[in-house]
Order: structure tokens, then sequence, then C-alpha cells
């Protein structure tokens, strides 16, 4: 199991911690049974918190007219929306629901250029609450491909209090590549051209990097 370079240093203290707690069971406590207790919720943990961060391989589909998901998850909202900041114009808005079981990496939707990037502070409602893309704190991020341009959304949730974005303005990227992360159960909203032919409906399930959310109409 590859482990996601977001979240090594999570990964090497929880391990730690685990550690130093079952040693010092060992030595401090007689009851057996409660030695087996926290060796078991230590290693569950443990699991847990690696598998959180795995961080499997992808292979990308290749198209300048492809928009792919920026997130594991299923969608939850399909619907129009607008941004005044980056698009400044009537889009289309998917947003995907990452349990705390999901992979949580994060990956380009579009090759281009990051011609917009903004952290803004906010609440941490549910995600999949309605106001959670107007309210919660999020990272926002657009991407210009010189014909179209897309907004991505990272959106902290009730658990997620972190929200990683290794990306800068001017950054060349591509479709697929990895970008960031946003630990412990969140949403990732994209706002895509109006155009576009929307591939997923409420419900679907989708795969960083993989699975196409829309095509646009050359």
């Amino acid at each position: 199991m590859t482990i996601s370079k977001y979240g090594s240093s999570v990964v090497w203290r929880t391990l730690g911690l685990a550690l130093v707690a079952n040693l010092l069971v060992q030595v401090l406590v007689v009851d057996g049974t409660v030695k087996a207790a926290v060796l078991l919720i230590s290693i569950l943990f443990a699991f847990f918190v690696l598998y959180f961060f795995r961080d499997p391989a992808r292979i990308s589909p290749v198209g300048d007219h492809l928009i792919l998901s920026p997130a594991d998850g299923k969608i939850v909202h399909v619907g129009s929306a607008r941004d005044p900041d980056y698009l400044n114009l009537e889009s289309a808005q998917i947003s995907i629901f990452l349990s705390p079981l999901d992979v949580h990496v994060n990956r380009i939707p579009i090759s281009g250029k990051v011609r917009y990037l903004r952290h803004v502070g906010g609440e941490y409602l549910v995600a999949f609450h309605d106001k959670a893309s107007e309210k919660n704190e999020r990272t926002v991020i657009g991407i210009d491909n010189g014909k179209f341009k897309v907004l991505v959304r990272q959106v902290a949730g009730f658990v997620a209090r972190r929200i990683v974005c290794n990306l800068k303005v001017d950054d060349d990227v591509k479709a697929g590549e990895r970008f960031g992360m946003i630990k412990f159960g969140s949403r990732v909203d994209v706002l895509v051209p109006t155009e576009a032919d929307i591939k997923v409906e409420v419900d679907d399930r989708v795969v960083a990097g993989e699975t196409v959310l829309a095509v646009r109409r050359t």
C-alpha cells in the first residue's frame, strides 16, 4: 500500500504513539485483558490511518476536452452555479462527497495553467450540507487550458480541519496529477462550462483522475 506524501508525517506519528502506548501498558498494567484491548485498539487505529492516507496509482484518460474527477467519492449535487471571483459566468457545478473511507488525495481535472488560487476561512458544516460550499473553509483553484476554464473547490467538512494544496498561481498542471488532499471527510466542487456534457448523476461513485465528469463540446 502506497502512502500519500501529504499524510506520511501523520502516519509515522500515529505508529509511534501506538508503539509507545503499548510499551507503557506492557510495563505498567498487570491485567492481561486490558493489555489485549489496548493492543487491539492500537492496531485498528493504526490500520485506519494507513488506509485513510493510501494513495493508489491511477491511469487517466487522455483528451483536452475531458474534465476528470478531482476526488474519489459520491456525487451529491449536479446543478447550476456562478463563481463571482474567477469564472464570473453561469456554470454547471458537480459536488463530490468524500467519506472517511474514500481515498482523499485530490487530482487535477484538466491540463492547463493555474490562474487563480485563494484560501477562504469559514465554518465546518457537514460536507454534504447544501451551504457547505459557501460557508465552510475552502481552497479555490482556477485552471485555464486555453479553450475553457474550470474551478475546483476543496471544502473542509465537519471532521476535516486540514486542507492541503501544493499549487501556486502560474503553475503548469496536467490532468490526473496529484495536487493535495483534505484530511478526514470532506467535499470537492467542480464548476465547468455550461456547454459541457455532464456525464455523471447524483449518487454516482467517481474516482479521482479516472472518472470523466464532463466533456467539453469542441
